[in-house]
């Protein structure tokens, strides 16, 4: 039985002043990550990840993710460098695409974003490994850029993305892939043969990190379990953005016809329980730990459990008293 690393999420929506006590009582706890994301507006991503990363000893701090177009490449390798040589061996940092809409609301929509994520990869990574670099891309563009303090550990640079040709992107030129949550072991699987695909293609012959974000309920009644994250999935759903991820079950026709017979509601109040038992780490101790091992077995090399929205910031506590010892 494959058992994957475990992480838990500081959603972007938690307040900054938080975070502190919260990655403490993670790595107290024993969760193997603590994840930051950085989504607009909300907190900074690289600020709160010195910050974990400051208050913790021994967590791994992944930086999950960054839009590639914001910052300019050779400091943000600055950035990644200071804190890989600060905390050798604890930090993940990674890059997405950004919300199309985010980015064109601050200016930063790219003209092909797959395009701009690989300039933004290859040179920073790059960087990292203390190479010079030189390259007059459409996103980035440097003239003999070599830091003068490159980590002697660099950290493995993950791209956040689902779809087919992104994934093989990441297998080519990147360190790790993360996937986003409505990710059901089936579709990890594909994307992790997407993946391979591109790592055998680049020849490089890396191994390669895949991190899986997955909505998480627990409850000893598993219907109420289940019920509490049904408003996530069906928004997810009824973004549009699924197709990737739903393909490998073969929902997109259902999901469809539920949306069109009665919107999000209906899909909320009448989507089988046995989607959600592939969508989410949704159920009893027991169920919540069975569905992480069925991501292990599908090929992700760490789970990252992220509490709803509406949940308590004490969700920490929650999974680590109930799912944690199962996986021990």
């Amino acid at each position: 039985m494959s058992v994957p690393s475990l992480g838990i999420m500081f959603r972007c929506n938690y307040p900054p002043e938080h975070l502190r006590d919260y990655a403490r009582r993670a790595e107290a706890y024993g969760y193997d990550e603590l994840w930051i994301v950085e989504d607009c507006f909300w907190g900074g991503g690289i600020a709160s990840t010195a910050t974990a990363l400051a208050v913790t000893e021994s967590i791994t701090v992944g930086l999950g993710i960054v839009p590639a177009v914001v910052r300019n490449a050779a400091f943000v390798a600055m950035e990644f460098a200071t804190l890989a040589r600060l905390y050798p061996g604890r930090f993940l940092p990674g890059f997405g695409h950004g919300v199309t809409s985010w980015m064109r609301q601050v200016g930063e929509l790219p003209a092909s974003q797959i395009k701009a994520i690989e300039e933004v990869a290859v040179a920073v990574r790059a960087l990292l490994h203390g190479e010079r670099v030189t390259t007059n891309g459409q996103q980035v563009k440097l003239d003999g850029v070599k830091l003068d303090l490159p980590p002697s550990v660099p950290p493995l640079i993950s791209l956040g993305v689902r779809g087919p040709k992104s994934l093989a992107l990441s297998g080519r030129v990147a360190d790790g892939t993360i996937v986003p949550e409505v990710s059901a072991p089936a579709y990890i699987s594909v994307a992790r043969q997407q993946i391979e695909q591109g790592v055998s293609a680049a020849g490089h012959g890396r191994p390669h990190r895949l991190t899986v974000y997955s909505f998480c309920s627990v409850d000893s009644d598993p219907v109420a379990a289940r019920n509490r994250v049904r408003p996530m999935l069906a928004q997810f759903m009824a973004s549009g953005d699924l197709n990737a991820q739903l393909a490998p079950l073969g929902l997109e026709g259902e999901v469809k016809a539920m949306l069109a017979n009665g919107g999000q509601d209906y899909l909320r109040e009448n989507m089988p329980d046995s989607w959600i038992a592939q969508l989410a780490v949704a159920g009893t101790p027991d169920d919540c730990a069975a569905m992480i091992y069925q991501l292990g077995e599908a090929g992700a090399d760490s789970v990252v459990l992220t509490p709803l929205p509406e949940q308590p910031i004490d969700q920490i506590d929650t999974f680590a008293r109930e799912v944690l010892p199962l996986l021990k």
